[in-house]
C-alpha cells in the first residue's frame, strides 16, 4: 500500500540519510550509521525522536487529564478526539524505525531473530503493565487472576504490526528489491484491507450474554442479555471486532472500562463519566477490547504507512523531495479519512480502527512529523523541542514510569497514617488544586509540570549519561 505510490531512488554516499534511529518503546540496537563525507560522522534525525517524545507525552496527558477533560480522553465511540491519536502515531513511528533498524543488517537469521525477540519483550511488558498485573498508581497490591487477565493492549498491538511488517521487511530487503518499484507492501495493505472489511460487514453477530463483575456497581453480578442477530452494524453492541474477541478472547479477557460507558447512551453525563441512565441499554456495562484482534490486524496499515515514510527518508535525495513526497502522502490520507467520514460511509472509530481512522491518523502524523523535518532537521530550531526529544529517546522508561504509573505507585507506597495521605495526593491537592481553585486545571497542570516536564528532566540527564532503556 505504501511503497508502491512512488518508485523510490537509492542514495549515494554523499546524500543525506538518517542515523541512529530509534523504534518507540524499543531503543537500542536499530542505530543507523552513514559516511556523508570524511571525516566519518553520524548524524541523528531529531525529527523522529521529537515526534516519539510527543506520542509519549500525549498519552500520559491522556492518562493523567482525559477524565478531566474529555475532547482530551477517547471519543466515547464515533468521532476522533485528542487521545485517539496517540495509537496510531506510536505505530506510524514504528513503521518509520524499521526500514533504518535494518539497514544495516545483511543476516536476514540474525535479523529476524532480533525481531522476535523484541515482540517478545513487548507482550511481557505489555502483560505486566495492561494486563492486569500492574495495579499501580493507586491500589496498593499487584497480581491477576488469570481467569481475568487482559491479553491484549497497547504493547501488544505494537508487538505484532512490528512483527509482521518487520519480518517482510527483511524478506524484501533481503531479495535486494529496493531498486524496483516494490509491491510486496501494496499487496499486504490491500490483503488486510480486504480481510478487516470482509469481516466487519459479512460476519453475523448472534444475541450475547455477559456479567458484571464490578463491586463498586448496583448490577454486580447480574447476567445481561445483548440483542443483535444482524451482520455489518459498526455500533458499540454487535460490531464483528467485539464478537471475535469475545469467541477467541472469552469476555472476561476483555478490557472492562471501555469509552463508550460514556456515551449518551449510557449516561446523563456524556461524554464524562457517570451513573448509568435508568433506560440505558444492556450492552453499557459489558467489556470490549479497543486494542482486539481484528483492530489489530487492521492497526498493521498505519505501520505499513509509517515504513514508506522510513523508505522515503532512506532512499530519496534532498530535503525538498522528502518533504513533497511525504505532505502529498498525508494531505491524500487525510481528505480521504475526513471525506469517507462525514459522506457516513465508514465513521471514524479508534476502538474499531476504521479504515477512515487509519487514512485520518496516518496522514496527520505523516503532516506532523514533516512540520517538525522542517523546523528541526532541516530550520535547526532544535532548542525548543528538547523536552521531548529527551522523552523521545528514553521512551520505554518514561512510558513504562509515567503512562503507566509505576513510579507513582511506588511513591504512594509510601504514605503518613492513611493510604490516600501520600505524596502525589499531597501535591496535586495544595500545589495545582487549591492554587487555582479548580479541580479540571490542577490536574491539567500537575500532569503538564509535575509528569511531563518532570520525566523531560530525567530523560534529560540519563541522556547526557548516555543511559537508556532497551528492549
Amino acid at each position: 500500500m505504501a511503497t508502491a505510490l512512488q518508485p523510490i531512488r537509492r542514495t549515494t554516499a554523499s546524500e543525506e540519510d538518517p542515523a541512529k534511529l530509534r523504534l518507540p518503546l524499543t531503543t537500542g540496537e536499530e542505530d543507523v550509521e552513514l559516511q556523508e563525507e570524511k571525516p566519518r560522522r553520524t548524524k541523528r534525525v531529531a525529527a523522529l525522536d521529537i515526534f516519539r517524545g510527543l506520542t509519549v507525552a500525549l498519552m500520559i496527558l491522556v492518562d493523567g487529564a482525559g477524565g478531566e477533560w474529555p475532547v482530551i480522553g477517547h471519543a466515547p465511540w464515533n468521532g476522533c478526539n485528542l487521545a485517539d491519536f496517540v495509537m496510531p502515531f506510536f505505530l506510524f513511528i514504528v513503521g518509520m524505525a524499521i526500514p533504518l533498524s535494518l539497514k544495516r543488517m545483511p543476516n536476514r537469521v540474525l535479523a529476524v531473530r532480533r525481531v522476535l525477540v523484541r515482540t517478545i519483550k513487548l507482550i511481557f511488558w505489555g502483560l505486566i503493565l495492561q494486563g492486569g498485573y500492574s495495579h499501580a498508581p493507586d491500589e496498593l497490591t499487584y497480581g491477576v487472576d488469570m481467569k481475568h487477565i487482559r491479553w491484549c493492549g497497547i504493547l501488544q498491538r505494537i508487538a505484532l504490526a512490528y512483527l509482521v511488517v518487520a519480518v517482510l521487511e527483511i524478506f524484501i530487503k533481503n531479495a535486494k528489491v529496493q531498486d524496483e518499484t516494490p509491491v510486496g507492501w501494496s499487496i499486504l495493505g490491500a490483503c488486510i484491507l480486504v480481510i478487516y472489511l470482509t469481516t466487519i460487514y459479512a460476519t453475523y453477530v448472534p444475541d450475547w450474554k455477559y456479567t458484571v463483575h464490578n463491586a463498586n456497581s448496583v448490577d454486580n453480578g447480574k447476567v445481561f442479555t445483548v440483542l443483535c442477530s444482524t451482520r455489518g452494524r459498526l455500533d458499540p453492541p454487535c460490531n464483528a471486532v467485539g464478537y471475535i474477541d469475545r469467541q477467541v478472547l472469552g469476555i472476561n479477557h476483555m478490557y472492562q472500562h471501555p469509552a463508550w460507558k460514556r456515551s449518551k447512551a449510557c449516561t446523563y453525563d456524556s461524554p464524562h463519566e457517570g451513573p448509568f441512565r435508568k433506560d440505558a441499554p444492556s450492552w453499557c456495562q459489558a467489556p470490549f477490547d479497543p486494542e482486539g484482534i481484528l483492530s489489530s490486524i487492521s492497526s498493521i496499515l498505519s505501520t505499513i504507512i509509517g515504513v514508506h515514510y522510513g523508505h522515503v527518508l532512506v532512499h530519496m535525495k534532498s530535503h525538498l523531495e522528502r518533504l513533497k513526497h511525504w505532505v502529498l502522502i498525508g494531505l491524500g490520507l487525510l481528505i480521504l479519512g475526513i471525506l469517507l467520514h462525514f459522506v457516513h460511509a465508514i465513521p471514524l472509530n479508534k476502538q474499531l480502527y476504521s479504515f477512515s481512522y487509519v487514512c485520518t491518523t496516518a496522514g496527520a502524523a505523516g503532516i506532523l512529523f514533516s512540520v517538525f523535518y522542517i523546523l528541526v532537521d532541516i530550520l535547526h530550531l532544535r532548542t525548543i523541542f528538547l523536552p521531548l526529544e529527551w522523552i523521545g529517546m528514553n521512551a520505554m522508561l518514561v512510558f513504562v514510569m509515567a503512562a503507566e504509573g509505576i513510579f507513582e505507585g511506588f511513591l504512594n507506597g509510601w504514605y503518613y497514617e492513611s493510604p490516600n495521605n501520600t505524596l502525589v495526593y499531597w501535591v496535586q491537592k495544595h500545589v495545582f488544586v487549591k492554587v487555582w481553585h479548580s479541580r479540571r486545571v490542577g490536574i491539567l497542570l500537575y500532569v503538564i509540570f509535575a509528569q511531563i516536564l518532570f520525566w523531560a528532566l530525567v530523560s534529560g540527564i540519563l541522556h547526557r549519561l548516555r543511559i537508556y532503556w532497551k528492549l
